[in-house]
């Protein structure tokens, strides 16, 4: 073999040589590219999946703010109107109250209210009151349940108050006291609130 044929494959047998290490550099290059790249790929996506769950999140509760908030909003226009309907109900119970002590059943009424109280305390000495309201009555109702009828000091609405001093017992048929008990025990869940 001559210095040029060896020359030549020498050249060939370098070139190829460094072609082959060449070529290994390039795939072991792009296959570390393509790691990266999936690597980086990975990552985005988890990120983007963990934005994903924030976001989710906060809109949750966002809504759920705004939706307290609206229920609150809700419950506080709801207890105002059952309020309003509360105080028109009762004014008209009032109102009817006033109604019914201009009739004659009224003193038909108060005439056995003060007959239990006076069955009820038997031999013991009895006071009736009849509210201010009713003092015309009280003269008629005297004669009739033969018991002395005293006028109360202050009005309550109608109805009957008794003392039996001896027992220290206060019988109270009257319609204010009634009113309040009904009144402060009234809700609208079809009856008198129970503790």
């Amino acid at each position: 073999m001559t210095i040029d044929e060896k020359l030549s494959h020498f050249y060939d047998i370098t070139v190829e040589d460094a072609r082959t290490k060449a070529a290994a550099i390039l795939e072991e290059h792009k296959e570390a590219l393509e790691k990266m790249t999936a690597e980086r790929k990975a990552l985005s996506e988890e990120n983007a999946q963990a934005q994903i769950k924030a976001e989710t999140a906060n809109a949750r509760r966002e809504v759920n703010k705004a939706l307290s908030a609206e229920q609150l909003t809700i419950k506080r226009d709801w207890t105002k109107k059952q309020n309003e309907l509360k105080e028109k109900l009762f004014s008209e119970v009032k109102e009817l109250l006033d109604s019914f002590t201009k009739t004659p059943e009224y003193e038909t009424y108060l005439t056995g209210k003060i007959k239990e109280a006076l069955d009820f305390a038997e031999d013991d000495e009895i006071s009736v009151y009849l509210s201010p309201e009713d003092s015309a009555l009280a003269e008629k109702l005297q004669q009739t349940t033969g018991v002395t009828i005293q006028i109360a000091k202050d009005s309550f609405l109608g109805g009957i108050r008794a003392t039996i001093p001896q027992k220290n017992i206060l019988i109270d048929h009257s319609f204010a006291g009634n009113f309040e008990a009904a009144y402060k025990e009234f809700k609208f869940d079809g009856g008198p609130e129970h503790e």
